[in-house]
């Protein structure tokens, strides 16, 4: 019989193990990327290779890749002459800190990260296993948007991710990783995940990138002035976390993912640490100050109470009347939702409610019980937020509250005035546990305003008004905003010692640990936008 000959990289075909090397071979050609040069410019960028960001993501020597030996089938255009391994997308899975977390990394070395046929079917493929498995994912974008030779099957893979990312939300924590440019209808996956870290100078987002806005508008701008990563950080809220390198963010991830469970049937992990439940809360009385015109940073409030002062602050940068975090309180995560006086007095706003409530949400979906911190002299007014939508973006708070069914306690710190206080887990709305201060001030609104209003005509009418306004204020604050009128009526639980705090708050979520709470069978809700 004739030998049979060796095909293109099949080594000695005729012994298994001159194809093992075979294999060998190709496996580091394909590790290898496309080239040196394709890598140096990259390096140049500032920016590091697929595989480099993967190894730093992952627990060391832990990531299994999907199909690397992937290559697209299109033609025309010059493609099919071109049919490097890959695709330009990496995927597959490794651990984090020991638990499993899939991966999908664009290579922008690879036809510039865009998105075909071939690319997008691996992503779908490695989504699918995330959520069949119950296991995070994270993308780690980097791309030019869909590929343009390959016409609209480009577009159909985008639609797959979405439709994937949506059946994700609220079962998995979906978290994007912005390493690079991400325009036009591939910036809608990342706003539909939820976390988006980005690295400033060398990631931007943005539907229409700035030659179109010049084009149309007239206007000139940088990528980054439209859409870098302090724009979404502090303008658009679409940035969770921006960092000045890739290192530090993907350290950052590792971090998020410490917090948060694998999927919506675990609870987040929990982790024994030194910091005693009983731990006296001191500081927090000279901390706060009874005065209530007087600021003072509720993060420092959070620092004191939380384990090891240790917290990750969300949106730390947009919205930043409103704190929003994750911490661990005896080795259990939870997350915070507390005013901030230093910013608008605390007073909540369009971009505040919209923060705060999807963070509520998220929590809820997770597992993770909500600790809300009150300090707050109502909505902010003004026609810019009424005609902004404040009623519709306020009801998303309430709406959020409402819903959620985790473990909710809630510290009235000083002021809770008018609808505000209604919003920000009061008793009326669900919350399982609502604790005082002794500064504490629950009241329709100030009693500067509430005497302003109810006693109008005496003071108008008075030899001496501001007198008589005086003692009228003062006569409404003993009467109706003393620290214990709620709690005589119901409305609060327990005026607590501040240094009690801690304390309290790891007692009420030990007792709520195993709450159990059933929504009314339905579809959907239909939440105000």
């Amino acid at each position: 019989m004739p030998e049979e000959s060796a095909g293109p990289g099949l080594g000695d075909a005729r012994h298994a193990r001159g194809r093992v090397a075979a294999l060998h071979a190709l496996r580091e050609t394909v590790r290898s990327g496309p080239g040196e040069r394709a890598t140096a410019a990259q390096h140049a960028k500032g920016k590091l290779t697929a595989r480099q960001r993967i190894e730093l993501l992952l627990d060391e020597g832990t990531f299994v890749e999907l199909e690397p030996l992937r290559r697209h089938r299109a033609t025309g255009f010059g493609l099919e002459a071109n049919r490097p391994y890959t695709d330009g997308v990496l995927t597959g899975w490794g651990t984090v800190h020991g638990r499993t977390v899939f991966v999908y990394a664009h290579d922008f070395r690879i036809f510039g990260g865009a998105l075909g046929e071939a690319h997008a079917e691996k992503i779908h493929k490695v989504m699918d296993r995330a959520r069949a498995v119950g296991a995070p994912l994270v993308s780690l974008n980097d791309g030019a948007g869909a590929r343009i030779q390959e016409g609209v099957t480009a577009l159909a893979g985008y639609g797959g991710i979405f439709r994937r990312n949506t059946a994700a939300s609220g079962v998995i924590p979906q978290i994007s990783v912005m390493l690079g440019p991400c325009a036009g209808g591939a910036a809608y996956s990342p706003a539909l995940t939820d976390f988006v870290f980005m690295v400033r100078g060398t990631s931007q987002m943005f539907i229409t990138g700035p030659d179109v806005v010049q084009a149309v508008t007239g206007e000139k701008v940088t990528h980054n002035g439209l859409g870098g990563a302090d724009v979404h950080a502090e303008t658009s809220g679409v940035c969770h976390f921006a960092h000045d390198d890739e290192e530090t963010c993907l350290d950052d991830v590792r971090y998020l993912l410490s917090l948060l469970p694998q999927n919506n049937r675990e609870t987040p992990p929990y982790v024994a640490g030194d910091d005693r439940p009983d731990r006296r809360t001191d500081a927090l009385v000279d901390l706060v100050p009874a005065d209530g015109t007087r600021a003072y940073d509720m993060r420092e409030v959070v620092r004191e109470l939380v384990d090891d002062g240790e917290f990750l602050e969300v949106h730390e940068r947009w919205a930043p009347n409103i704190v929003c975090a994750l911490a661990r309180l005896d080795g259990h995560v939870t997350g915070i939702v507390a005013n901030q006086p230093q910013h608008l007095a605390g007073a909540l706003d369009i971009t505040a409610s919209e923060k705060a409530a999807r963070f509520v949400q998220l929590c809820d979906a997770f597992s993770i019980p909500l600790l809300t911190l009150l300090d707050v002299p109502g909505f902010l007014p003004g026609t810019g937020q009424e005609h902004g939508g404040i009623i519709r973006h306020g009801a998303q708070l309430l709406y959020a509250y409402c819903n959620a069914t985790v473990p909710r306690v809630s510290v009235v710190l000083r002021k809770a005035y008018g609808g505000a206080y209604i919003v920000m887990d009061s008793q009326s709305i669900g919350a399982d546990l609502t604790f005082a201060w002794p500064t504490n001030e629950i009241a329709v609104m100030g009693a500067e305003g509430a005497a302003d209003v109810i006693f109008r005509k005496e003071i108008a009418q008075a030899e001496d008004p501001e007198a008589v306004r005086a003692g009228l204020i003062k006569e409404y604050r003993s009467e109706l905003m003393h620290p214990y009128y709620a709690a005589e009526r119901g409305l609060v639980d327990e005026v607590i010692d501040p240094a009690d705090t801690r304390r309290v708050l790891i007692d009420s979520f030990a007792m709520l640990r195993h709450k159990h709470a059933d929504l009314p069978l339905r579809k959907h809700g239909n939440p105000p936008m």
